[in-house]
């Protein structure tokens, strides 16, 4: 029931900001859709690994492959699908609990809390950057490829 109470939060969340960014027609409803896929890959990955660096990597990778396909389908731009899927992935509980810590004065708490944000929005743009790379080599590729096999 948790699972699907987070998973219900995603999507409302990467609905309201994918009007907040003026994304209009059907694509509100494929980033909202994104949202969901990323935070829903976030919980089933726990059966591939405790690790949350792990996870967060794997649930941006897949998202992208998602904003990928879906931009090539609806011809939109990539960002559409990545920016407001990718809300539901924000460390902000880390974040917090890191501030907190700083405010109250403890200042190991507050350390050890930002240095776990920061190492999740690095796992965040690790997946982002490697999907996206490996996407653009793999269709240069096969676009290479065909245009050489009409030769």
């Amino acid at each position: 029931m948790q699972s699907l109470i987070q998973l219900l939060a995603a999507g409302v969340g990467s609905f309201c900001y994918a009007l907040y960014f003026n994304v209009r027609g059907r694509d509100v409803v494929w980033a909202t859709l994104g949202g969901l896929i990323s935070w829903g890959t976030y919980l089933l990955s726990f059966f591939l690994s405790p690790n949350d660096m792990l996870r967060y990597f794997i649930s941006a990778f897949l998202l992208t492959v998602y904003a990928e396909i879906m931009a090539r389908l609806r011809k939109s731009p990539t960002t559409v699908f990545l920016v407001a899927g990718a809300i539901p992935l924000i460390p902000g509980a880390s974040l917090y609990r890191a501030m907190s810590a700083a405010v109250s004065g403890a200042w190991k708490l507050a350390i050890e809390g930002g240095k776990t944000t920061l190492l999740l929005a690095v796992a965040i743009s690790g997946g982002i950057l490697s999907c996206t790379a490996i996407w653009h080599v793999a269709t240069r590729f096969v676009f290479f490829w065909q245009r050489r096999m009409r030769q």
